[in-house]
């Protein structure tokens, strides 16, 4: 099914898929925090106006069937792979690796120097395809999430 899959990048019209994919996991899994709801309200000024861009997996029908961020935090000169969700129609079919694969072209294209994530082991399926894409676990400090039990870092 990868093969069917293309990555694009936000548009005003993937709003509603970026909420309805990442609270679709979050609800099956936890709940959703003030945290999520923020950047749910205003992905455009939450992610994409701070340097931040957002992927989407899209299928043959011009579907959004996955969805991943890439959020800029200027500050420490780092950025974090985040919102990463897929349908789970999809999921075990590489649109994970997809969404993963692009963010870290990208941001290897726009000389970043590292990437972090914050995670839950729950989600074992997740954090194997962390630990794919080259994400080392490192200590917990300051989470965006109380979901949030794992933190991981990748140096570009």
């Amino acid at each position: 099914m990868m093969d069917e899959l293309r990555i694009e990048l936000y548009q005003p019209s993937f709003q509603e898929d970026f909420v309805r994919l990442n609270s679709e996991w979050i609800k099956t899994f936890f709940h959703l925090e003030s945290s999520d709801r923020a950047v749910f309200n205003d992905p455009k000024g939450y992610i994409l106006n701070k340097g931040g861009q957002i992927f989407f997996a899209v299928n043959e029908h011009g579907k959004a069937v996955g969805c991943c961020a890439l959020i800029a935090h200027s500050r420490q000169e780092k950025y974090e792979l985040a919102k990463m969700a897929v349908t789970p129609r999809y999921q075990g079919k590489g649109a994970g690796s997809l969404l993963g694969e692009a963010v870290l072209a990208y941001a290897r294209s726009n000389g970043y120097k590292k990437l972090f994530l914050e995670g839950n082991t729950k989600m074992k399926a997740s954090i194997g395809l962390y630990r794919r894409l080259g994400f080392k676990e490192v200590s917990k400090c300051g989470a965006s999430y109380s979901r949030c039990n794992i933190m991981m870092e990748l140096n570009l």
